[in-house]
Parts: C-alpha cells; sequence; structure tokens
C-alpha cells in the first residue's frame, strides 16, 4: 500500500508537475531546491513532502513511458506466418496424399 499524503501535497505536486513538468528530474535534492524556487514554500516540511512526491510521480511517469516503448516493440508484426495455422493447399496436399481409408 502506498503512504496516505494530505492533500495540500498532491494539488501541489500535480500543479507543478503540469506546469514546470520538465524541468523536474528522479532527483530529490534537486526538486526539493525547484519546488522552493517554483512553489515559494517556506515550510521546510511540507516543500520536503512535495519534492518527495514529485520525484515519485516523475518515476512512474518514466516507468510508464519505458512500459509503452516496450508494447509498442512487441506489437510490431513479425514476417513468419503463425505455426498453428496451415494455409488451404497444404491440408488439401496432405489429404490427397494420404491412402483412402485413413483418417487424418
Amino acid at each position: 500500500m502506498g503512504k496516505v499524503r494530505p492533500h495540500v501535497v498532491k494539488r501541489l505536486a500535480e500543479r507543478l508537475i503540469e506546469q514546470y513538468g520538465d524541468r523536474f528530474s528522479l532527483s530529490f535534492d534537486d526538486n526539493k531546491k525547484l519546488v522552493a524556487e517554483l512553489s515559494g514554500l517556506k515550510a521546510k516540511h511540507l516543500r520536503n513532502r512535495v519534492a518527495g512526491y514529485v520525484t515519485r510521480l516523475i518515476k512512474i511517469r518514466m516507468r510508464r513511458q519505458a512500459a509503452e516503448k516496450l508494447v509498442e516493440a512487441q506489437a510490431i508484426p513479425s514476417s513468419t506466418p503463425s505455426t498453428t495455422e496451415k494455409p488451404a493447399e497444404t491440408q488439401t496436399t496432405l489429404s490427397a496424399t494420404q491412402p483412402e481409408g485413413t483418417a487424418s
């Protein structure tokens, strides 16, 4: 289970990411300085909590982007035909080569 955070922390972090998302990184210390700059928070405890949540949201965003890239890479169809399906020509050829009276 995740940690419980006050709505103030969540709203402020989401607003900062929405407006300045490209400036944040995976580094808590860098994010802490940016939060202090951009939000003007004076309370050290609140600033650190917002910076921690911003860092977590950035990590989640990075993981989601990596997963989407992986899914896109796997979604490219391969050029080889499926082994479970036999073309109609092969099925008729097999039935023509088997002697009568034997079932396939």
